[in-house]
């Protein structure tokens, strides 16, 4: 016998299911989303990986192959901004607004944008792995670590996708939601391990750095895609794909209960 609590959680995940499939017809019946989710990140891919590979050398490895995490990390990152727009837009369009008069999970909403956004970026990710592959990007892992390591990617993805959720709930207007994410995090991207070695930073800023949840992220995907790593002391620095791992869980037990908690209440406050 089914009890109630059961159909409670089966009516939650049909929730679910049904606006994020809202949003997967959205990216099928608006190729232009897919087009420029995809050709600016295989430009940086060639940018980075060509024409600063032929320039920049690591230690013991090959930077085109360092970069590629950095560059996959800093994709993830924009699902911030991108994120915080679209939830801005459908509560100023009162979308959000008719959702809320619906007998339905208040989680629903953020859950179909979070996974619908996380959905573009895995077709990112295969431009760019294709990309990458043309210009000598070797993964050196196994089948099995690289399917780990884009795991791993796009949960950082996913977690970023719900920051911008909860921001997109905070700001005001599209403006400062496509530019508080820059001023926010930008700073963590470079002050980590996602474009260089940390080896040749001051003592007390290279630890820092390795400590930055953007150096676990990259470290890890360097580790399981058997590419040159930024080697450090530290435990983060020799752990990162644990470290990567807890980060991302304790973000997300942070922002999601804070994003489900600002839903209830934002459509009504724009």
């Amino acid at each position: 016998m089914t009890t109630r609590a059961e159909l409670g959680i089966v009516t939650v995940i049909e929730d679910w299911r049904a606006l994020v499939w809202r949003h997967l017809l959205h990216l099928r019946r608006m190729p232009d989303k897919l087009i420029s989710a995809t050709v600016l990140p295989m430009v940086f891919v060639v940018l980075f990986g060509v024409l600063f590979g032929s320039a920049i050398s690591i230690p013991n490895g090959d930077y085109r192959e360092f970069i590629m995490a950095g560059i996959f990390t800093q994709v993830m990152i924009t699902a911030v901004p991108n994120t915080a727009i679209g939830m801005l837009e459908d509560l100023g369009n009162g979308l959000v607004d008719r959702f809320r008069s619906l007998p339905m999970s208040p989680s629903a909403v953020l859950v179909g944008r979070t996974v619908g956004d996380t959905a573009l970026r895995a077709v990112t990710c295969v431009a760019m792995t294709a990309v990458g592959l043309l210009i000598g990007w070797n993964i050196g892992g196994g089948v099995g670590a690289a399917l780990a390591g884009f795991g791993i990617l796009l949960l950082f993805g996913f977690t970023m996708a719900w920051v911008g959720a909860l921001l997109g709930m905070k700001v005001r207007s599209p403006e400062a939601a496509a530019s508080m994410p820059s001023v926010l995090l930008m700073p963590l991207m470079f002050l980590s391990s996602a474009y260089i070695p940390l080896g040749g930073l001051p003592g007390w800023l290279r630890a820092i750095a390795e400590w930055n949840p953007i150096s676990a992220v990259a470290g890890a995907l360097r580790e399981l895609w058997g590419n040159p790593v930024a080697a450090g002391d530290s435990f983060a620095a020799r752990n990162p794909v644990p470290m990567a791992l807890a980060w991302l869980a304790l973000i997300l037990l942070l922002v999601v209960p804070a994003a489900v908690r600002n839903y209830r209440t934002a459509a009504a406050a724009k």
